[in-house]
């Protein structure tokens, strides 16, 4: 038996839906521990394109179970839109099971998302303004949802009844909008309760009864740790925890059944929306990484902000998270740039720093230390090993590996399966 987790060690989007295909060939079972439809995994494979936002990526093995966590929040239609886009691709869903636990997105969540992103004016968050957080916000309060409800309907009736008018009082009184209706909601819910009802189940007895069996399992997050609502530059962070502790919770495994804990880092940093970003490229190189490399969100379409390798960062990723490995994501994206740098801390107000700081204005204001490699200025796509790499590509991945704390396992230099370069072995 052996449970891997998977985090995203920057800000998100490190490219953790490839590795996740990668490593899920060679498991059992894949569980999507937090999150909901506001972040998405690309996954290329032989050339087809898959996006994945709720639908864990290990969905393309029909031989994996796949799991969306209890930790997890569900749009049933962003859900019922992802299922009917897969079955379009040829791709089965009847490996798919929903923790009854997992928290929905009402249709009220979004627009409390909206309005709140106004009021706040020049200080918004940017979030992508799918109810996310209000939707884990009534979680916390304990006036959420789950997807569970959807099996009782007289529940579900009577709690709307009570939530809804919470509800419409805020939107009516506070933010001078129309209110909801009730019926409309719970007529709308009742026949994604129908859709749904195949796949909603208690995962306690489905997980346990792997863990008992010596099942592979596979950890799958969302974001990274940098927009962890406690670690990370806060807040300006997604409102879920996407790091190792997160995933357990989110899946109900413990702490002492986990085997490995592998960081996923891109060869350099991006970040979408607001908050500090200490290594930001502000010029034209930034601009060309940003197209050289795509980027550009997958569930938004937003522009990437774009900067170096920040090893600052890297570092808190793989102490916090008690990462084992790195998978460095993108090598391929600097194959024309020269040279590279590598920020290894900051200088904030004339005192060093060698992780990121929980005072934004400073975070925002900080000076970074670099140090300077050479470039490669050679293709990487068709490399396959390790020694098949420009001789400076194999010392900055062996540098990063030494100024974050943890050994490069697994290097990406292309979007398809086949452009990997596996170090070591990635599932224990």
């Amino acid at each position: 038996m052996s449970v891997t987790i998977l985090v995203g060690g920057q800000w998100g989007d490190e490219g953790k839906g490839k590795v996740i295909d990668l490593l899920a060939d060679g498991v059992d079972m894949v569980v999507r521990s937090q999150g909901g439809n506001n972040a998405g995994h690309t996954v290329v494979s032989g050339g087809r394109e898959f996006r994945f936002q709720l639908i864990p990526s290990g969905i393309l093995y029909p031989q994996v179970t796949c799991v969306i966590g209890h930790g997890m929040v569900v749009d049933p239609r962003a859900f019922l839109a992802e299922l009917a886009t897969l079955r379009g691709q040829g791709i089965s869903t009847d490996n798919l099971v929903i923790s009854d636990r997992a928290h929905m997105v009402m249709p009220y969540h979004p627009a409390f998302d909206k309005l709140g992103e106004q009021q706040r004016g020049d200080d918004r968050l940017g979030t992508t303004a799918r109810g996310i957080g209000p939707t884990y916000e009534d979680k916390v309060r304990r006036i959420g949802f789950r997807i569970g409800d959807l099996q009782k309907p007289r529940f579900m009736e009577k709690k709307l009844r009570f939530v809804l008018r919470l509800k419409n009082e805020a939107l009516t009184r506070l933010y001078g909008v129309d209110p909801f209706d009730e019926q409309t909601i719970l007529d709308e819910y009742m026949q994604h309760g129908e859709l749904l009802d195949r796949y909603i189940r208690d995962i306690y007895p489905i997980v346990q009864g792997a863990i008992a069996r010596g099942d592979r399992i596979l950890l799958e997050g969302a974001q990274g740790v940098m927009l962890d609502i406690d670690l990370g530059t806060y807040p300006y962070v997604t409102s879920s925890a996407p790091t190792a502790g997160g995933a357990c919770t989110g899946s109900g495994i413990p702490p002492s059944r986990i085997s490995k804990t592998i960081g996923v880092f891109k060869a350099y940093t991006t970040r979408v929306g607001y908050g500090p970003f200490p290594t930001e490229l502000h010029d034209g190189l930034g601009e060309r990484i940003r197209e050289v490399g795509a980027e550009f969100g997958t569930v938004t379409g937003r522009a990437r902000r774009v900067g170096w390798f920040d090893a600052a960062v890297a570092r808190y990723a793989v102490n916090t998270n008690g990462v084992d490995a790195m998978f460095v994501t993108k090598l391929d994206v600097l194959d024309s740039v020269d040279p590279i740098r590598i920020c290894t801390g900051y200088v904030s107000k004339g005192e060093s720093w060698d992780h990121p700081m929980a005072n934004i204005s400073h975070m925002k204001h900080c000076e970074g230390v670099y140090e300077e490699m050479p470039g490669w200025l050679s293709p990487t796509r068709d490399c396959r090993r390790l020694e098949d790499l420009p001789a400076a590509a194999r010392a900055y991945i062996t540098r990063l590996g030494e100024v974050s704390g943890a050994p490069v396992e697994g290097v990406s230099v292309g979007p398809d399966r086949e452009h990997t370069i596996v170090l070591g072995p990635l599932i224990p």
